[in-house]
């Protein structure tokens, strides 16, 4: 299943190093941060609920920018 999210980053490398935790996540099979569009596209394994997968995602993204936000 695929996804895209609203986000809320201030720099380019940031979001370049939240798609880069995304990418890390249990349950996901692929994710991409469009910085321009303020949007992360993520596609899910087979088996896992997005909305507990994206708390992590949340969860990992805030290690690397505090006060980013996903909305989901």
């Amino acid at each position: 299943m695929k996804k895209s999210y609203k986000i809320e980053v201030d720099c380019a490398n940031c979001a370049n190093k939240m798609e880069i935790a995304a990418n890390k996540t249990e349950g996901v099979k692929s994710a991409a941060v469009n910085f321009m569009a303020l949007k992360m596209n993520v596609e899910f394994e087979d088996g896992y609920e997005p909305k507990a997968v994206m708390g992590e995602i949340l969860k990992r993204c805030r290690k690397v920018e505090p006060d980013c936000e996903i909305f989901f």
